[in-house]
């Protein structure tokens, strides 16, 4: 994948997919497909979003954001991405962003978009507006109907509070991917060791508790159970992560990018009197995956059914 600046310019002709792409659920993916087509006209497929990060407000509310733009950038798998600050953008006529970013910068032959697509400046100009750009520009306008049947980013949202992200299958997921970093090593003293992943500001952090998971390291999967919380039984923990523990996986994943995929809440995230009770505690979790893994072993990495 290619990331484009805005001094940037696509030589050959591309299908261009527009939006936000928070959580590149369903609805997007279609989207995305749909882009994908125009490789039979030798479009290549880009998408026009935004860096997620530089959102603050979306509707008047602070905006809590499912995936980072690198998480997002890594989930969208086309040629070219131009993904600027919506500072850099938000004062553009729906005119100027006709003309400046998709044909002089992406070099559009075709555009592709949900129905309820906004651009311009305080969001003026929807998708009549485009479909008369691209008949002024010569490129074609694709408006793909999401309607109600399909997921929205909110709806993706409030379900990933309530942790009940079983209910996100078998059309939607939810995975976090990131780099490995450093812990407390708590769980290496306890005969559980933990990658940790960490969220970033104004990131949706799911409903914390502990989760049955499929964990991939270099595209191999492995069956694992991860905690999200603050480690309330550990001092000084405060900021919330994900702790995985990867079933019968052994080796030094420290700086590396794995993908932790959730399938099912086991429990909320709990405090413990001591270490001893929280390494009781992980065990029986354990345990419970082990079974769940077995009645479940006819399903795709043990999805849920």
């Amino acid at each position: 994948m290619t990331e484009l600046t805005l001094n940037d310019r696509i030589q050959e002709k591309t299908a261009a997919a527009l939006g936000l792409f928070d959580g590149v659920h369903e609805g997007h993916e279609l989207i995305l497909r749909n882009t994908m087509l125009y490789s039979l006209q030798d479009y290549a497929p880009a998408v026009f979003t935004f860096r997620t990060e530089s959102i603050k407000f979306k509707h008047g509310k602070p905006f809590e954001y499912i995936y980072t733009n690198r998480q997002k950038l890594h989930r969208l798998h086309v040629k070219y991405v131009l993904s600027p600050d919506f500072d850099d953008v938000r004062t553009m006529t729906g005119r100027e962003f006709a003309e400046n970013i998709l044909v002089n910068i992406m070099n559009v032959g075709a555009v592709v978009c949900g129905d309820n697509f906004r651009f311009g400046k305080n969001a003026s100009c929807g998708v009549d507006e485009l479909r008369t750009f691209g008949e002024n520009y010569g490129f074609e306008v694709k408006v793909v109907k999401i309607g109600e049947n399909h997921f929205s980013s909110e709806k993706y949202r409030e379900i990933l509070r309530k942790g009940d992200v079983e209910k996100l299958y078998p059309h939607n997921t939810y995975s976090l991917w990131g780099e490995v970093v450093r812990g407390n090593q708590i769980g290496r003293t306890i005969n559980f060791p933990t990658v940790n992943q960490l969220y970033a500001e104004n990131q949706l952090v799911p409903k914390f508790g502990v989760y049955r998971t499929w964990t991939f390291i270099d595209e191999k999967g492995f069956p694992s159970i991860t905690n999200i919380g603050v480690k309330p039984t550990i001092k000084g923990v405060r900021n919330p992560l994900a702790e995985t523990h990867i079933l019968d996986f052994e080796g030094d994943l420290y700086g590396k990018n794995i993908t932790v995929e959730f399938l099912e809440f086991i429990r909320p995230e709990m405090k413990f009197s001591s270490v001893g009770e929280l390494k009781n505690q992980i065990n029986e979790d354990v345990l419970k995956v082990k079974k769940l893994i077995n009645e479940n072993s006819h399903c795709f990495h043990c999805a849920i059914t």
